[in-house]
């Protein structure tokens, strides 16, 4: 009577693993104490395991240029790997500025390629706000996926904003992936003018939002949490080297408390940088880069009887992986979708007789804005210089030749409009005229050149400059009048070059 009982109870187990698995909780279906890989009931294999994939920092590079490969191979690359196995696909961020054909349709043509490939979800990035709030909820009723940002709150509601979640499920094969997105303190990235509407949770803000999230999705039965956050390492690491990093290395955009046992894998952003480092808790933190240089991997092993799990694979591909192959046809099939929004940015302007680096190009603008500033209010204000904060993104350079919108595109893609401003003395000293910073390019106007010796801290002075350096709180500067509404430092350029003033 005694092993007739055993025998039912066996037979009640073996039920219990069979079809109702699906239904009841992991406790009551598998359990594997021993930590084999098995089920101690049934015997089935209780291991999963999960590719994960992640691009950061597209920047609108969906075709092909001259100077970087577009997404179509690695379209196929990632098509192919979800066919292999189970597949998760999620972007951390600053997908769509960059490109003439991301500018012009406001980033849809990315979010469009995004609902082909499948992608799970994509974290916020500053630069996803650079034509504003309407263009980000415009993206978000195409897409097929949620965007994620825990930290992102309405200033009027003091509540997360409505076109953001905290987090999201995937469930595979009997296991369930958390991702839980962030944005990073990176107000620099986003116009002042855009930034009115939302204010970010940081610091000890955001580890307290990740943590309870972490928790609420454990007690759901998650097995592995992803963090997917839209910050990043301040340096490269070389080649396939894993870097151990200490707290304090980290600890400037990253709470190593979060690696105790809150989150299982970190995918960054928006340094640009390309590294994998392993923190001293062990877990992994992954960027591949920017501008499409490549995409970040992991492979996870999970064991979804008692939701151990190890990341087996922590990598960095870069676009060799994947160049060579056939080309997928999304890329040109949404081309011609969008043919008649982005044919603006085929125009030829003309040519340009030399190579010009970043800094010949920063500092052409700033000429451009002394020159145009003083065409329109020279007559009335003595102006000092044009110029400010100028950065050129990829391909960071104009080639000798001929000349396409799309590249200034590419050059200067932020829609930062010429102001002019009035300032102090003393800060038109620090902030322009003796300041140590890189980045900041001027040009001296006749009168400039005439008083830059004598400047009088207390007086008042004019300078042009754009949105971008205007709204810096720290400038301390006020606008007076704007050039054009939709005049930016590329349609100057465009101008300039149109003129022949570069053959």
């Amino acid at each position: 009577m005694k092993k007739l009982c055993i025998l039912l109870a066996v037979a009640i187990l073996l039920v219990g693993c069979g079809k109702e698995a699906a239904q009841a909780p992991k406790t009551a279906c598998h359990t594997d104490q021993n930590d084999d890989g098995l089920c101690e009931v049934c015997g089935e294999s209780m291991l999963v395991t999960v590719d994960i994939y992640a691009i950061n920092d597209l920047h609108g590079k969906l075709a092909d240029t001259d100077y970087q490969p577009g997404v179509d191979e690695l379209s196929t690359y990632l098509k192919q790997a979800q066919r292999s196995g189970n597949t998760v696909l999620l972007a951390t961020g600053d997908l769509w500025q960059g490109t003439a054909q991301s500018a012009l349709t406001r980033g849809q043509i990315i979010t469009q390629w995004m609902n082909d490939l499948g992608f799970a979800a994509m974290t916020m990035g500053g630069h996803e706000y650079d034509w504003g709030e309407e263009a980000v909820r415009e993206n978000r009723n195409l897409a097929q996926f949620p965007f994620l940002a825990i930290n992102i709150y309405d200033r009027e509601t003091d509540q997360p904003v409505d076109y953001c979640q905290s987090s999201l499920v995937v469930e595979m094969d009997g296991v369930q992936i958390g991702i839980i997105g962030a944005i990073g303190n990176c107000y620099y990235a986003i116009a002042a003018e855009h930034s009115t509407g939302f204010y970010f949770k940081n610091g000890a803000e955001l580890t307290a939002l990740v943590k309870a999230e972490a928790e609420k999705l454990r007690s759901q039965g998650v097995d592995f949490i992803v963090y997917a956050l839209h910050d990043g390492y301040d340096q490269t690491t070389s080649g396939d080297q894993v870097l151990s990093v200490g707290n304090k290395e980290i600890g400037d955009y990253y709470d190593t408390t979060l690696s105790q046992g809150y989150v299982d894998l970190v995918l960054e952003a928006d340094s640009h940088y390309w590294y994998t480092l392993q923190d001293q808790q062990g877990i992994y933190h992954l960027q591949a880069g920017g501008n499409n240089q490549g995409i970040s991997h992991a492979t996870v092993l999970i064991n979804k009887a008692n939701s151990h799990s190890q990341v087996l694979t922590a990598e960095l591909l870069s676009t060799s992986a994947y160049t060579h192959r056939d080309a997928d046809p999304i890329v040109s099939q949404l081309l011609e979708q969008y043919a008649q929004q982005i044919a603006p940015g085929e125009k030829v302007l003309g040519m340009n007789g030399q190579y010009r680096n970043s800094k010949a190009v920063c500092q052409l603008v700033a000429d451009l804005y002394c020159e145009k500033g003083l065409e329109k209010w020279g007559a009335e204000y003595d102006i000092v210089l044009g110029g400010g904060y100028m950065s050129c993104r990829s391909p960071s350079f104009m080639a000798q030749g001929q000349v396409d919108y799309s590249l200034l595109y590419s050059l200067l893609p932020f829609d930062n409009r010429i102001t002019l401003c009035s300032i102090q003395g003393r800060d038109l000293i620090e902030k322009f005229l003796e300041t140590d910073h890189y980045a900041y390019y001027i040009k001296l106007s006749p009168y400039g050149e005439q008083v830059k010796q004598q400047i009088d801290p207390d007086a008042t002075y004019y300078v042009v400059t754009d949105t971008y350096s205007a709204n810096y709180a720290k400038n301390n500067m006020t606008i007076i009048d704007t050039y054009a509404p939709d005049i930016f430092a590329r349609d100057l350029l465009a101008e300039h070059i149109q003129s022949g003033n570069l053959e």
